[in-house]
């Protein structure tokens, strides 16, 4: 593409305050901007949702100038014009969503966490069940809060004619495949904030037919089962698409294309899109899906002769009212063009791993971890096989890892006199912090294969609980049983830019200040 094209969304958020010694060894004094080592302090306030996310990701290894970028060979920074790049903005809503009622807010709190739980439960099932010339593009990221989903959305357009007037904001899920949204004549649909999509509003919308190798080896590769065809008069031609998820959640319709709108000029004809027209779950109010997944059917497979098969996002920290949406936005990019990062660190690169029993998932290793700085150790460090993913929320880790995890921390934390208090739905590890003005964080440091390092940032740490600060957790729970998958969540995504080259089968890490301005 010749120019940036760019959609707003949104964040959750946190602010740091300094250290003097990493503060000069990135150059610079005691305050705000800096890191606490392997550690972080944050007013209460700033944890809860608000200011300064933008301040929390500047660390001793950010870039110092222009001339370092170049000999780390990144892409300078600039306000020039971001070439070959469709940017969609991310945003994360305001929290204001959630209610301030200490009852409301704990039963709203327990809904979307059990949510997230079936929706881990639901990879592990599916992982047994499956065991039998470039351009880009960058498109506005929101967080789902909104939605009542803790997941993160965008808007694309669908169709031509009428129908192309209307938006669809979607859940972006790197986990699944198939996109989909509700439609009309819709027999069983959810409630949703935006209209149905009307395939009769759009003269370039089809019906796949069912001898086309999308209703079968490559709608199998992406749900796990083949199209179907109908057996009506007048309706053989059809190829109707049936998609489970573990948890009991499902979409069903018609496999479908049309042109595919992603901000500005970027259009993709003819992609295919289930037709959703019964479909049940936890999808809060969004209209459906975008499977950002490995198969063929996924939007990344689809575009890859534009997008080169590669796309990243930034998922966006910041809690802000719907006045101040720009301060909160993130962005997907699809494309391989770096220049429209904003990344503070080098893009640190591991090995991404395919596992030929769970097709559409993106894996890595994860070698090492620390908290606060101290190496931990674990029998389920370097086991391999960890799903990042950016459809579920919390990181839920193998049960060693976790238990090392959480007892460094609530060493560390316990040290600081932090008063422990009752855990709370899926988190077992939280603290009263009601009465401190500020809290020190230890930070945990994950290694991947080949040595890039991910800190977690203060963001995704804790989960506020309570407003008052009487019940903060750790954002992270463990898995019941050493083999199964473990799962990098997208709360411990937050301000971070993550790469995805599937033509080079790697993954990508670096501190980014996940605004969109």
């Amino acid at each position: 593409m010749a120019a940036a094209h760019r959609l707003l969304l949104g964040g959750l958020s946190l602010a740091l305050l300094a250290v003097a010694a990493i503060a000069a060894a990135a150059g610079g004094g005691a305050g705000p901007a800096a890191v606490v080592g392997k550690t972080a302090v944050v007013s209460l306030r700033e944890l809860e949702g608000g200011r300064g996310a933008a301040r929390q990701t500047r660390s001793a290894r950010r870039y110092a100038d222009a001339k370092l970028a170049e000999m780390l060979g990144e892409h300078k920074k600039s306000g020039a014009a971001r070439t070959s790049t469709t940017v969609l903005e991310l945003k994360h809503h305001s929290l204001a969503a959630i209610p301030d009622d200490p009852s409301a807010r704990d039963a709203y709190l327990r809904r979307l966490l059990a949510a997230d739980e079936a929706r881990a439960n639901s990879l592990q099932l599916q992982k047994n069940s499956r065991a039998s010339t470039q351009s880009s593009a960058e498109v506005p990221l929101t967080s789902g809060i909104r939605y009542q989903t803790l997941n993160y959305v965008t808007t694309i357009g669908l169709g031509s004619g009428a129908a192309a007037a209307a938006n669809h904001t979607v859940i972006v899920d790197t986990g699944s495949d198939l996109t989909w949204v509700q439609c009309k004549p819709c027999s069983s649909c959810y409630a949703q904030r935006d209209p149905l999509f009307d395939p009769a509003a759009s003269a370039t919308y089809a019906a796949v037919r069912c001898n086309a190798s999308a209703c079968a080896a490559s709608l199998k590769a992406a749900t796990g089962v083949p199209g179907s065809c109908a057996t009506t008069a007048g309706a053989a031609e059809k190829c109707y698409y049936a998609l489970g998820y573990g948890d009991g959640s499902f979409s069903r319709g018609v496999l479908a294309t049309d042109t595919l709108a992603l901000g500005g000029a970027a259009r993709l004809d003819g992609f295919v899109f289930g037709c959703g027209l019964s479909n049940r779950g936890l999808f809060g109010g969004a209209a459906g899906l975008m499977g950002l997944g490995r198969t063929e059917l996924s939007l990344v497979s689809q575009t890859s002769s534009r997008y080169g098969g590669a796309f990243s996002y930034c998922l966006p920290a910041s809690t802000t009212s719907t006045t101040d949406s720009a301060a909160a936005a993130g962005s997907l990019s699809l494309g391989g063009d770096t220049s429209s990062y904003r990344n503070k660190t080098p893009i640190a690169y591991t090995r991404m791993i395919a596992d030929p029993a769970q097709p559409p998932f993106y894996f890595l290793n994860i070698t090492g971890a620390a908290v606060g700085g101290k190496p931990l150790t674990a029998s389920g460090l370097g086991a391999g096989n960890v799903l990042i993913d950016s459809g579920t929320v919390i990181t839920r880790l193998a049960p060693s890892v976790y238990g090392a995890v959480r007892a460094e921390f609530a060493r560390q934390f316990g040290g600081y006199g932090y008063r422990e208090a009752a855990g709370f739905s899926i988190l077992d590890t939280c603290y009263d912090l009601s009465g401190h003005d500020e809290v020190k964080v230890p930070l945990l440091t994950l290694t991947m294969e080949g040595g890039a390092e991910v800190e977690v940032d203060a963001a995704g740490m804790l989960f506020v609980v309570r407003k008052d600060g009487s019940q903060v957790c750790l954002a992270m729970a463990g898995l019941p049983y050493e083999d199964q998958t473990p799962i990098v969540g997208n709360y411990q995504q937050k301000n971070k830019r993550v790469v995805y080259d599937t033509v080079g089968a790697r993954i990508g890490f670096a501190d980014e200040d996940c605004t969109f301005v």
